[in-house]
């Protein structure tokens, strides 16, 4: 596994960048009998996002956050990674975690996944040689789909399954993103009872689509495939995001997308200028909306672990 930059790591203290994602495509395929799905989708990493600083502390676990409320502590996925870092790696220390939240929760760009990772990779950094990465990877299957893509430090990966197969790929070059972060909140687990229920009215209505490779490596390409099977269900049941949405078409981006399962869209665009453009016109038309200017990542540059004080 690739490794983020580890400086001076004797001094007890790691800081590490968590970054958000968008999906570039997501398609949401057959539901096994245990009730997960599979799923294709081809992940991107922003150039935003939240920071975390790890240090060895007393008995526990203890979570501080300065940003966005994170909820109880128990469900908490960077609480869940800690403890399942210290249980399978013995380490009788203590931690304290402290978190610059900026990434929205349940907005689709995988805020709590890359903080599970972060975590993950930090307590790594802080404990070294207690655990391997094939046991660091096994952990972060267990804590959700997301995150083994961001343990994997690529910019760009194709994800199947439950979203814990993994393809890294060369990444795009950097362009222009544009998110639109609306108040409305769109839970997972609703998002899929949403597009059950269409399904099983109309159950043909599944697709697959075959591609190469090849077909990941350009943005024009990629803009080909884009597609996300949540949309037409959660659009339905929030018609703010569709008018968003629509609105985003509207501006001659790249592609434009919502996020994962929601509530978050994004529309990434050729240039600068235009996404600037996008931008103003788009707080005049919904101001209720924050809308965020930020890039895609064509190197990693995250989690970025750094040891020191």
């Amino acid at each position: 596994m690739a490794r983020g930059r580890l400086i001076e790591m004797d001094t007890g203290l790691v800081k590490v960048h968590s970054p958000a994602k968008i999906n570039l495509f997501l398609r949401v395929l057959a539901q096994e009998n245990s009730g997960f799905h599979q799923l294709e989708t081809l992940f991107a990493t922003l150039d935003f996002g939240d920071d975390l600083t790890l240090e060895e502390a007393g008995p526990g676990i203890t979570l501080e956050t300065d940003g966005l409320d994170m909820g109880p502590l128990e469900g908490n996925l960077v609480y869940r990674a800690a403890t399942g870092f210290l249980e399978a790696s013995g380490v009788t220390a203590g931690v304290r975690v402290r978190i610059g939240k900026r990434i929205p929760l349940g907005g689709g760009l995988g805020g709590g996944s890359s903080n599970a990772a972060a975590t993950l990779l930090g307590l790594q950094a802080l404990f070294p040689d207690t655990l391997d990465d094939g046991r660091l990877i096994d952990l972060a299957g267990e804590l959700g789909s997301d995150v083994p893509f961001f343990l994997s430090q690529s910019p760009l990966a194709l994800a199947w399954g439950r979203g814990t197969r993994l393809l890294p790929l060369p990444p795009l070059p950097a362009k222009p993103v544009l998110l639109a972060l609306p108040p409305v909140q769109v839970p997972t687990p609703a998002a899929y009872r949403l597009l059950s229920h269409e399904r099983g009215k109309a159950p043909q209505s599944q697709s697959s689509q075959l591609f190469s490779l090849e077909a990941l490596s350009t943005w024009e390409t990629v803009g080909d495939l884009a597609r996300n099977d949540f949309e037409t269900v959660v659009f339905r049941d929030s018609p703010l995001l569709g008018r968003i949405r629509a609105d985003f078409q509207d501006r001659g981006p790249v592609l434009s997308l919502l996020s994962g399962s929601g509530s978050t869209l994004f529309a990434v665009f050729g240039d600068l200028e235009t996404a600037d453009a996008a931008k103003v016109k788009m707080e005049q038309s919904f101001p209720g909306v924050l809308f965020l200017l930020t890039s895609t990542q064509s190197r990693w540059t995250g989690p970025l672990v750094e040891s020191g004080g």
